[in-house]
């Protein structure tokens, strides 16, 4: 069989595709800056440009989750476009992923995906939705309810708003305050990101501190 290439798929679009034509393209490295998701039998290829709005989302709530965290002396590891994959079946790749509590198995540092058959999904998910908001409140919403991820957040970037869902028994329902952060309330978050819009770092972390202290 010939193997596929990135212009057989359409990208920014979920596309039926077997999980062997998935691997050629996901672990080919000339495609290495390109985000990839797997579900039930459907790949995804995102490459879209990533533009300043969304860094920066990004970074004020990886601060966010980071501070907090660390204020309450909680035990949390972060991880950056990182691929999760449960061979065969499932694949995904978020803007953010915290491991968060005392009892996760860890993954190992490699430079291949997370193995989820042999670790624990993340604890929380992060999405930064510039266009792709209805994919990541749809499909991508199911992935995770799937896959166990405890908590997921949708911030969309042009509203200001952040959606965060719990998820528990393959199901998600909305929630204004953290249960994986317990006392961190989605208002803030989405202080956060309307500061960022004003202020720089090191004024948003000050108030985080007081905030949390």
């Amino acid at each position: 069989m010939v193997a596929p290439t990135l212009r057989d798929f359409v990208t920014d679009a979920w596309v039926k595709a077997s999980w062997e034509e998935f691997l050629a393209i996901a672990d080919d490295p000339k495609y290495e800056t390109s985000r990839f998701y797997y579900h039930r039998g459907y790949m995804r290829i995102e490459m879209s440009p990533v533009g300043f709005r969304h860094g920066r989302k990004n970074s004020i709530i990886s601060k966010v989750v980071s501070l907090f965290a660390t204020l309450k002396n909680i035990r949390i590891v972060e991880v950056t476009n990182s691929s999760f994959r449960k061979a065969g079946v499932d694949e995904f790749q978020p803007d953010l992923a915290f491991y968060i509590g005392l009892d996760l198995k860890m993954p190992a540092e490699t430079d291949s995906p997370v193995d989820l058959n042999e670790y624990d999904s993340p604890t929380l998910v992060v999405e930064i939705a510039s266009t792709s908001l209805n994919d990541d409140l749809g499909e991508k919403r199911l992935l995770y309810e799937r896959l166990n991820v405890r908590e997921y957040w949708v911030v969309d970037v042009k509203a200001g708003d952040v959606i965060a869902l719990e998820i528990a028994d393959a199901r998600s329902g909305q929630i204004q305050e953290s249960r994986v952060l317990p006392g961190l309330e989605i208002a803030v978050v989405e202080e956060a990101l309307e500061r960022s819009q004003t202020q720089d770092d090191g004024e948003i972390n000050r108030w985080l501190i007081q905030k949390f202290s």
